[in-house]
């Protein structure tokens, strides 16, 4: 994937801050702190645009997974953005090691649709992938969904404390999600804070609620 890299500028990482500031009340409200990690040096120029001028903020760049891995640790992003082939450390061992230190989401970018290649990176913690070749109405709703996920993990571990309880809570989770996005025309995020809201007003666990929600009879105080 370095057909198209400029010469000299293959590999090189580059730690930086845009000192760009966001215009408007919405930018404000929703600009990230974003690490890009992409060997092909026009497709991060051209995603450091586009995620500059939506109003969130480049933290760092990264042409391989390790380069990523170490300026995640430096900079401590609000969320990655990775190509999922690299040279050296690829995309998806890069998000297995973010994902497990806790560091921040990522968002995987790739050239393939592959099934598998998508349950690789879903099992690799990563919380959204773009298909290329993109646009700002591809990346952007992927950002934000990969954000809203990582906010609910968050939530989930902060509630269930074993890992494996801890899963089986996310899927049921996520099938009431999946109800309730169905059921009641709600975005992904919106289905989440549903459940952590009822949950909060009932004083039960998520878990309970979303049980609840899939067997189909109303949540008991």
């Amino acid at each position: 994937m370095s057909e198209t890299t400029p010469q000299g500028e293959q590999d090189q990482p580059v730690p930086e801050t845009d000192e760009r500031q966001t215009s408007g009340a919405e930018g404000a409200e929703t600009g990230m702190r974003i690490l890009l990690a992409e060997d092909e040096a026009l497709i991060r120029m051209d995603l450091a645009e586009m995620l500059t001028e939506a109003g969130h903020t480049i933290v760092g760049q990264a042409a391989d997974g390790e380069q990523a891995v170490a300026l995640a640790q430096e900079t401590s992003p609000d969320l990655v953005v990775m190509d999922i082939k690299m040279p050296g450390m690829d995309g998806l061992t890069a998000a297995e090691q973010i994902g497990r230190d806790g560091l921040a989401p990522v968002v995987m970018l790739t050239a393939f649709s592959d099934k598998n290649l998508v349950e690789r990176a879903r099992d690799a913690g990563v919380m959204s992938y773009v298909v290329k070749p993109f646009n700002a109405a591809d990346v952007l709703p992927a950002i934000d969904i990969g954000r809203a996920r990582w906010a609910e993990r968050k939530a989930l571990e902060a509630e269930v404390a074993d890992l494996g309880e801890r899963f089986e809570t996310r899927k049921q989770v996520d099938r009431a999600k999946g109800l309730l996005m169905s059921q009641l025309k709600l975005s992904e995020a919106d289905a989440f804070r549903w459940i952590q809201k009822a949950a909060m007003d009932r004083r039960l666990s998520m878990r309970e609620v979303a049980d609840a929600v899939i067997s189909g009879m109303p949540a008991k105080k």
